[in-house]
């Protein structure tokens, strides 16, 4: 991970789950330096934008934002940057109705890529003319202040 970096979208195949059962792109809570934050409104209002569709979001586990090779249960590793930053990331899963092993078989779908790939572009030109945000810095400020820092998660 480069320490310039501000915020990350983890673009990932994530159709191998039971959780997210439609064709197409899907968002993660945002991740930031151990904390589990809720999902940005600015991105499902972005994803929006780019897909013409509501958006849809997917849970994720404490565990989800830990280290891969800790012997724990993850989603996939959709949100392994966050380990490595303490940059915000967002997980934008490529989705499919049924559960297909994307790493086996390279199924990828044209009509997803395009969405995420709109949704990227659209996210990068808002975010670095600071018309959006990943997270709410108040309310990560408040849980800082009352529970610490979180980054043991990320070891």
């Amino acid at each position: 991970m480069d320490p310039r970096m501000d915020a990350i979208l983890s673009v990932d195949t994530s159709k191998g789950n039971r959780l997210i059962n439609h064709r197409g792109v899907a968002l993660s809570p945002t991740a930031k330096a151990g904390y589990l934050l809720p999902v940005a409104p600015d991105l499902v209002t972005l994803l929006e934008y780019a897909t013409g569709e509501p958006a849809r979001t997917f849970p994720l586990a404490q565990q989800d934002i830990t280290p891969y090779e800790n012997g724990l249960r993850h989603f996939n590793s959709i949100m392994q940057p966050t380990v490595a930053t303490a940059a915000p990331v967002v997980g934008v899963a490529l989705t499919a109705r049924a559960t297909v092993p994307g790493s086996s078989t390279g199924a990828s779908y044209e009509t997803p890529l395009l969405d995420a790939t709109r949704f990227a572009v659209e996210v990068a030109k808002q975010f670095t003319a600071e018309q959006m945000s990943f997270f709410d810095e108040e309310e990560h400020a408040t849980l800082l202040a009352r529970y610490g820092e979180m980054t043991p998660f990320q070891r």
